[in-house]
């Protein structure tokens, strides 16, 4: 229940890490292989996304908040929220061409933003 408290709380995106560092300061015996089981169950459950945004670190968001897509520039580390419409002609190619029925509920792509892009 403390998973799904720190997930709830969060003002965004949050690690494993951060959950157990919520969860650890109120019970300290707690370990984070139980944040990573209780988020892996979640996951199953289709209850909390998980989204890389390119840093090493996987985040959780919990999906009743809904769909949203991120730009994440790999130069300075902006992330710009995208319009779930943008996907809209991917997820149709990619069953039409290919049929596979991409699952595009939670998705950060990586990139460079136009500031550092013009800087080269």
């Amino acid at each position: 229940m403390l998973v799904i408290e720190a997930l709830h709380g969060a003002d965004g995106h949050i690690s494993a890490e951060e959950i157990y560092e919520q969860l650890h300061s109120r019970y300290p015996y707690s370990n984070i292989s139980t944040v990573y089981r209780t988020l892996e169950l979640l996951k199953k459950l289709n209850l909390v996304t998980e989204t890389g945004f390119g840093d090493g670190c996987v985040r959780y968001h919990v999906a009743e908040k809904g769909h949203h897509h991120h730009l994440v520039c790999r130069t300075c580390g902006k992330i710009m929220d995208l319009d779930e419409s943008v996907l809209y002609p991917l997820k149709d190619a990619l069953l039409h061409d290919y049929g596979f029925d991409a699952d595009l509920r939670h998705l950060a792509i990586l990139g460079e933003c136009g500031e550092c892009h013009r800087r080269e």
